[in-house]
């Protein structure tokens, strides 16, 4: 038995939640995974998995394994990526995490361009509106809204995610124009729970003084695709990262309200495990897709 490929077999398993994920992650067969962690199984004369028809997790016996074995094969990864990088050849998988919203909108045109640049990479990109273990689920790095509470991540802090206010033209014709907070407070909106203070009241920022506004939202939603939506059919007004409706703006499909007022803005960050060496492939990428993300019109460095 090759231990080595049996506990990577059955680390990836653990941290998947699913034999199939593991197979995909680790290209192998779903029955190749399954036959490592048999004979590890059978090596250690205990059962490591629980099996339910949805996923797997690891007995009490097998979570104790995976703590045991991740510091050891985080070891020999790094021992293999510091004689890859000795040679400096940009090549191999990484495995990135970026905010849904901000992903499909413009983080996928940025991975394809690095892609295009460097064919010998190959990139697994998940893009999910939640915060994510970066050791724990094998992240290489992510790009991350707020900063990280996380102790074992290095972080790179790349600027602010602007929020304006804005509405359709519809919108407007229908409610009329909103040109003072107290109209805000009066017109049904879309908001998200960043732009809103735990009060549920709208925090807003002129000349760099917060203020806090009541206000009528019919839809909170994290969907960056549900708010655009709503934006353009008319069906309310709200905040949204600039970012996300550049084009809409520069069409007229939507247009800014109070401009003179922003929301209040979120820090972005890149996020890389402090635990694992960066290989060349990660830092080319790294330097690749921050040098492009800073000129996003909708991105602060500030």
């Amino acid at each position: 038995m090759d231990l080595t490929a049996a506990l990577r077999a059955f680390a990836r398993t653990v941290e998947r939640g699913s034999l199939t994920a593991a197979a995909r992650d680790l290209s192998l067969s779903q029955p190749a995974v399954s036959k490592h962690i048999a004979n590890l199984e059978h090596r250690v004369q205990a059962r490591l998995l629980e099996r339910s028809a949805r996923s797997v997790r690891p007995t009490a016996e097998g979570q104790a394994l995976y703590d045991a074995s991740r510091s050891a094969l985080a070891s020999i990864d790094a021992a293999v990526e510091g004689l890859q990088a000795d040679s400096g050849r940009i090549e191999g998988t990484i495995r990135v995490h970026a905010p849904s919203c901000i992903g499909a909108k413009h983080f996928h045109s940025i991975v394809m361009a690095f892609q295009r640049e460097h064919p010998s990479v190959a990139i697994d990109l998940v893009l999910e509106s939640r915060t994510v273990d970066l050791v724990f689920e094998n992240f290489d790095l992510a790009l991350v809204y707020g900063r990280p509470e996380a102790q074992d991540v290095i972080i790179r802090r790349l600027g602010l995610v602007l929020r304006i206010l804005v509405a359709s033209p519809a919108y407007l014709a229908k409610h009329g124009p909103i040109d003072s907070l107290d109209r805000l407070s009066q017109v049904p909106l879309i908001t998200t729970p960043r732009s809103l203070t735990p009060q549920n009241r709208m925090a807003l920022l002129r000349d760099g003084t917060q203020m806090e506004v009541d206000v009528w939202s019919i839809l909170r939603t994290i969907d960056a695709q549900v708010i655009e939506r709503t934006l353009l059919d008319g069906h309310a007004a709200g905040p949204v990262q600039h970012l996300l409706i550049a084009e809409d703006l520069a069409s007229g499909r939507l247009v800014r309200i109070l401009p003179e007022y922003e929301v209040r803005p979120t820090e972005m960050f890149l996020a890389y495990p402090s635990v694992k060496f960066m290989r060349p492939a990660v830092r080319a990428f790294a330097e690749f897709a921050v040098e492009r993300l800073l000129k996003i019109e909708g991105v602060d460095v500030r």
